[in-house]
C-alpha cells in the first residue's frame, strides 16, 4: 500500500519554495541526481543549471547557497523516514518488536516511493549515508541550529528515543542510544562497501548483518536487570 508523503519544509531553508512550480521540483530531482553521482563538492548551481537547461541566477532564486540545499534535502529525507517509522510501527504494542523494525528501516536498502515523482529516496539515501553529516560539521552549526534546521533529525532521535524508553524506562541514555542506532547504521554501511577493512561486513557486504549486529548493540545495552 502507498502513501502519499506530504512534508512541511521549514520556510528559512528556502527563498522561494521549490515544491511550488516545476523548476524548483526539478532544482531537487536533479541536485539529488548529481550529488549521488558526483559527491558533494563537485557540486555546483552552474553545473545544475545546465543540467536542467536554466540559468545559474533562476538556482539561486530558489536556495541561497548549495549547503542550504543540502540541509533540505537531508531534512526531508529525515522527515519522510520518521513517517515510514511512524507507519511501520502504528499497530506494534510490543516495544522489542518496534525496536527491531526501527533497526531494520534505519539500516536497509531503501526503495524510492513512487508517489513522491521528483525524489527518489534510494538516491537521497545514500546521499545521507556519504555526505549527511556535512550539514551540521560546519562552523555555523549554532546558528543553523537556531533557525531549527535539523529539528525533523531531533524529532527523529526523539521518536525513537521514546521507543527505548518505552522498552526500558530505567535506561538514562535514550536519545544518546538513538542517535547511536543512526550513525552506526550509516557509518557500517558505508564501510562495507567502501572501506571494508573497518567492518565485519566487507567481505560478505550483507546488510542483514549490519541489522543483527545493530540489534546486538541496542539490546545489549537497553537489557532490564
Amino acid at each position: 500500500m502507498k502513501l502519499h508523503v506530504q512534508i512541511k519544509m521549514n520556510e528559512e531553508l528556502y527563498l522561494r519554495n521549490p515544491e511550488g512550480s516545476e523548476l524548483g521540483k526539478k532544482i531537487i530531482q536533479y541536485s539529488i541526481q548529481m550529488i549521488h553521482k558526483n559527491g558533494f563538492e563537485a557540486f555546483t548551481f552552474k553545473k545544475l543549471a545546465e543540467e536542467i537547461n536554466s540559468t545559474e541566477a533562476s538556482v539561486y532564486r530558489y536556495f541561497e547557497n548549495k549547503h542550504r540545499l543540502l540541509i533540505y534535502i537531508v531534512a526531508w529525507y529525515w522527515s519522510w523516514l520518521e513517517f515510514q517509522i511512524s507507519y511501520e510501527t502504528n499497530n506494534i504494542t510490543d516495544p522489542t518488536i518496534k525496536l527491531m523494525k526501527i533497526i531494520k528501516l534505519l539500516a536497509s536498502t531503501v526503495e524510492d516511493d513512487d508517489t513522491t515523482i521528483y525524489i527518489n529516496e534510494s538516491l537521497l539515501h545514500q546521499i545521507v549515508i556519504s555526505e549527511g553529516s556535512k550539514v551540521y560539521l560546519t562552523n555555523h552549526v549554532g546558528e543553523d541550529n537556531k533557525h531549527h534546521f535539523f529539528k525533523p533529525y531531533k524529532q527523529l532521535c526523539a521518536s525513537i528515543g521514546a521507543v527505548i524508553s518505552e522498552y526500558n524506562s530505567a535506561y538514562k541514555y535514550p536519545k544518546s542510544l538513538a542517535t547511536t542506532i543512526i550513525e552506526m547504521a550509516h557509518f557500517q554501511n558505508y564501510f562495507m562497501v567502501n572501506l571494508p577493512l573497518l567492518t565485519d561486513f566487507g567481505e560478505n557486504k550483507n546488510e542483514a548483518e549490519i541489522i543483527a549486529f545493530l540489534e546486538n548493540l541496542v539490546f545489549s545495552s537497553i537489557q532490564k536487570p
